[in-house]
C-alpha cells in the first residue's frame, strides 16, 4: 500500500488542508483532505480496465467551503440528520442548537458540524487517521469529544472506515460518511438505472420537514422494498406520500437481524460500468439519499452535477432518535467509546 501527501491549499481561515492518497498494488486509489476528513475520489477499474472515479467531489478547498448543504464526502458529526426544534433533554437538562434547517431543526451536527472543520491528519501504517477534538458546547453539545476516524483501502478493494469517540460528559453521538457516488463514474449523470438492493424490512417514516416521526414502516408493497433488488429509477416518482415530502428517496433503513456485528446492509450495481459497490457495517440503519435536492453545479474535473447525479449511503442510527424513543439510543456517556465500522466493498461484475 501507498500513501503519499500533499497540499489542497487553504481555507477562507487560511488553515492548510492537507490530501492523502492511498493507493494499493491493482492502482485501485482513495484520496482523502483534512476539510471535513474528506472522501474526495475513488478510482478503480470498470469492467474493460478502465479507470473511473466514482466520487463525486471538487477540484479546490474553495468550492468545498461554498457547497452549501451537499457535504460531499464528509464526516457528519457531532450528529447526522436532522434534531427536531434544534434541542435535545439529556440527564433531565435542555440544550439547544444551531437550528440551521428550516430555521427550525439542527441539520448534520449545525452550522459548523464536522463536515466543515479541519481535522488533523497523519499516515498511520497502511490507514490515514484523521481526529478533530470538539470542545464543550460546540455547536450547542455538551462534552469535550474527541473523536478519530481511520481510512484503509485493503488489496481487495475495500474502502474501511473505522470510527472512534469518547467525552468527558454524558452526550450525544450519531457519525457518518456524506459520500455521494456514481458508479459509472462521477461525471455520468443521473444514478436512476444503477440497480440497488438494501438488507431492509422496515424504513423510518418522515414528516414534512423531513423528520423522523418515530414511526417505523413495513417495506412491503411500497416503492422502499429493496429487498430482492431493483433500479433506483423503477419507482422513485411513484405518488407516494414518502416520496413526495423528499422529491425521492431521502429515507433511513433498518438493517436486517441487526446484532451489533458487521453484516451487509447494501448492494449496488451499474450495468454501464460493471461496477459494484457492497456496504457493510456493525450500525443499526442505513440512510439511502438520492440526490433529489441536487442542482446543477460544477464538480471536479469540469464536470457537472446535476439532479439525482449521486447517491449516499450513509450507515448511522435512525435519525431524532432523542425525540423518537423507540430508537436505538444515540447517548454516549462519560468515558464510554464509540466504535462504529463501515465498509464500501467494490468488485466488478
Amino acid at each position: 500500500m501507498k500513501i503519499t501527501e500533499s497540499a489542497f491549499g487553504c481555507t477562507s481561515f487560511g488553515t492548510p488542508v492537507k490530501q492523502y492518497t492511498l493507493e494499493n498494488s491493482r492502482g485501485v486509489s482513495v484520496r482523502l483532505i483534512s476539510y471535513g476528513a474528506a472522501v474526495r475520489s475513488v478510482v478503480l477499474p470498470d469492467r474493460s480496465g478502465r479507470m473511473r472515479d466514482v466520487v463525486l467531489g471538487y477540484d479546490s478547498i474553495a468550492d468545498y467551503e461554498a457547497q452549501g448543504a451537499y457535504f460531499f464526502g464528509a464526516v457528519i458529526g457531532r450528529v447526522a440528520n436532522r434534531i427536531e426544534n434544534a434541542r435535545f433533554t439529556l440527564n433531565g437538562k435542555e440544550y439547544r442548537l444551531s437550528a440551521n434547517h428550516e430555521g427550525q431543526n439542527c441539520l448534520h451536527g449545525g452550522e459548523r458540524g464536522f463536515d466543515k472543520r479541519c481535522w488533523e491528519g497523519r499516515a498511520d501504517g497502511e490507514s490515514v487517521r484523521f481526529s478533530y477534538s470538539s470542545p464543550d458546547g460546540e455547536e450547542g453539545f455538551p462534552g469535550n469529544l474527541r473523536t478519530t476516524v481511520n481510512y484503509r483501502l485493503t488489496e481487495d478493494d475495500r474502502m474501511i472506515i473505522d470510527e472512534h469517540a469518547v467525552s468527558d460528559k454524558d452526550t450525544i453521538v450519531n457519525l457518518t460518511n456524506h459520500t455521494y457516488f456514481n458508479l459509472d463514474g462521477h461525471d455520468k449523470g443521473s444514478i436512476g438505472d444503477h440497480w440497488m438492493q438494501i438488507f431492509s424490512d422496515r424504513f423510518a417514516e418522515s414528516d414534512e420537514q423531513c423528520l423522523a416521526t418515530g414511526n417505523l414502516i413495513s417495506v412491503e408493497h411500497t416503492p422502499f422494498d429493496f429487498r430482492r433488488g431493483r433500479q433506483i429509477g423503477d419507482v422513485i416518482d411513484e405518488k407516494h406520500c414518502q416520496l413526495l415530502q423528499t422529491g425521492g428517496y431521502d429515507h433511513s433503513f433498518c438493517i436486517r437481524d441487526y446484532n451489533g456485528m458487521v453484516r451487509q446492509a447494501a448492494d449496488v450495481y451499474a450495468e454501464g460500468s460493471g461496477i459494484r459497490m457492497r456496504v457493510l457495517t456493525n450500525k443499526p440503519a442505513i440512510h439511502f439519499y438520492s440526490g433529489n435536492f441536487m442542482k446543477t453545479i460544477g464538480g471536479k474535473q469540469g464536470a457537472v452535477y446535476g439532479y439525482r447525479g449521486g447517491f449516499c449511503l450513509e450507515t448511522q442510527f435512525l435519525p431524532n432518535a432523542m425525540k423518537c424513543f423507540l430508537f436505538p439510543s444515540i447517548v454516549l456517556r462519560k468515558g464510554e467509546e464509540y466504535l462504529f465500522r463501515t465498509i464500501y466493498e467494490f468488485s466488478v461484475k
